[in-house]
């Protein structure tokens, strides 16, 4: 009977849905460490997220084949050391779309309307009068929203601006995506134009080698003085003590963060100090039903993997 590794305690019904297909073994690597290097000499498949798999690790998993991340993201993967050793690395890059549209229209609206921050002002007891001005946020209804990375989450979002908010909405990908532009109504613009055109500029790459430190001082400084910038990608796509500068200057008005560069964020981190930014600590797919929904599917796609037929979402670049 194969053995599937899960570094991550699955929900009850998905531990007894693959325990019908394989023995599983649920071991934390961080506080059982010693055993789970022993587990990992057995295992036929790794199942779980977050855990920082690089060619050291995989050493140590003679047998294994398939690595099932429960996640979109897979930054944590070292690709290339996987893809050599002839491993098949799949994601969840489905069941979460819709609520990671949800997360980042919902940061888009607390950042343009100051929600947490008059929320403090509120519970603070420091609400004494009716507003002035100086409280007041801005409209998104009838803004540009600009998205970089036009993958399924932000087509989704897209939909959701145009229909919802009757917002312009452009995009940038490493190509274009006409299918996306039909469905979505949004437009294709290269970087420096959206950059210089939005309202609102979104974050939704992943993280690789050619994505990490897309947006720093240069492409902050083209941003319009009134713009905000929404991170829901990873952190080190922005870069943080240039966004800091930036926000600092002048040169954008808020940012919307669900993603830092460290998480969880340092307690003196200047972020934290701002009232112009509003932090979220990686909610972005955080709610019972989408989560329990990601476990089911990298379950299935595990299963799958160790009886030898073909997962339903393999990782780009994997075997």
């Amino acid at each position: 009977m194969p053995v599937i590794l899960s570094y991550i305690q699955p929900p009850d019904d998905v531990l007894a849905f693959m325990k019908e297909h394989a023995e599983v073994r649920v071991v934390r690597p961080k506080k059982e460490r010693d055993r789970f290097y022993r587990e990992l000499a057995e295992a036929d498949a790794l199942y779980g997220a977050g855990l920082e798999i690089d060619e050291e690790l995989l050493q140590h998993a003679p047998n294994l084949k398939v690595i099932s991340n429960v996640s979109v993201g897979y930054d944590n993967l070292n690709m290339k050391a996987i893809s050599e050793k002839g491993v098949t690395a799949t994601h969840t890059p489905t069941v979460l779309i819709d609520t990671m549209a949800d997360t980042m229209i919902g940061l888009m609206i607390a950042t343009a309307r100051r929600m947490p921050e008059l929320d403090h002002m509120v519970k603070s007891g420091s609400w004494k009068k009716p507003l002035t001005s100086e409280h007041f946020g801005t409209n998104i209804h009838h803004k540009k929203l600009g998205i970089i990375g036009m993958g399924r989450i932000g087509e989704e979002t897209a939909r959701r601006a145009r229909s919802a908010f009757h917002m312009d909405v452009v995009y940038h990908n490493r190509s274009r995506k006409p299918e996306a532009e039909h469905s979505t109504g949004a437009s294709y613009a290269e970087l420096d134009n959206l950059l210089h055109s939005c309202d609102f500029i979104m974050l939704l790459t992943p993280l690789t080698e050619q994505t990490r430190g897309l947006i720093g001082a240069e492409e902050f400084g083209k941003m319009q003085k009134h713009a905000i910038f929404l991170n829901g990608s990873r952190g080190p796509v922005a870069v943080e003590e240039e966004m800091i500068q930036a926000l600092q200057d002048g040169e954008i008005a808020a940012a919307g963060l669900d993603v830092f560069e460290n998480e969880p964020i340092e307690p003196d981190h200047p972020f934290l100090q701002m009232d112009n930014v509003v932090t979220l600590p990686h909610i972005g797919t955080a709610t019972h039903e989408t989560r329990h929904a990601m476990a089911a599917d990298a379950a299935r796609q595990c299963v799958d993997g160790v009886l030898g037929k073909k997962p339903k979402h393999v990782i780009p670049g994997g075997k």
